[in-house]
């Protein structure tokens, strides 16, 4: 059920109006790594890539977005029994960084709109910096809201088998 519930909140999340970069898909990929096995965690994020991009329109440089989830998501296993404030965020801002670089790497690789030299890869990172703000904020604010309400929600349910349902 939790992975039907992310596979939701993600979808809506990119298909309404929003902040560019400003959704809870990083933290999603950072969540569904700790509660969920592996391989569910990067089918999730690729489902939720694919049901979106059905909408929003797939592109050249979907392998790097995609991949850089699915990657995400791995990296939240690592966080597995160890979820704490400082492991949010720190597992939130490097999942932002890495997703930054990743993507622009891509952008500057196979999207044509830069110049296929050192200069073309600064200028491509040069020209992605506003939106990491919003890359990084938005990773960090919803993976404390998404981690700190799912902890707060199974903490006041009094059955394992309905918190571990969650």
């Amino acid at each position: 059920m939790l992975a039907y519930l992310l596979i939701v909140l993600g979808v809506v999340s990119r298909l309404i109006v929003h902040v560019p970069n400003f959704t809870p898909v990083i933290a999603i990929a950072l969540f569904s790594g700790v509660y969920l096995k592996k391989k569910y965690a990067v089918v999730l994020m690729l489902a939720l890539m694919a049901i979106t991009d059905v909408f929003l329109g797939f592109h050249n440089i979907m392998f790097f977005t995609w991949g850089s989830f699915a990657l995400i998501a791995v990296l939240g296993t690592t966080m597995k029994g160890k979820v704490n404030f400082k492991s949010i965020f720190s597992g939130s801002l490097l999942a932002a960084i890495f997703f930054f670089v990743v993507t622009n790497f891509g952008v500057w690789l196979v999207s044509g709109m830069y110049e296929r030299s050192f200069a073309g890869l600064v200028t491509c990172f040069t020209m992605a910096i506003p939106f990491f703000r919003y890359t990084a904020a938005s990773a960090l604010i919803y993976s404390f809201v998404l981690f700190g309400g799912y902890e707060l929600i199974a903490s006041r349910i009094k059955s394992t088998r309905l918190a571990t349902a969650l």
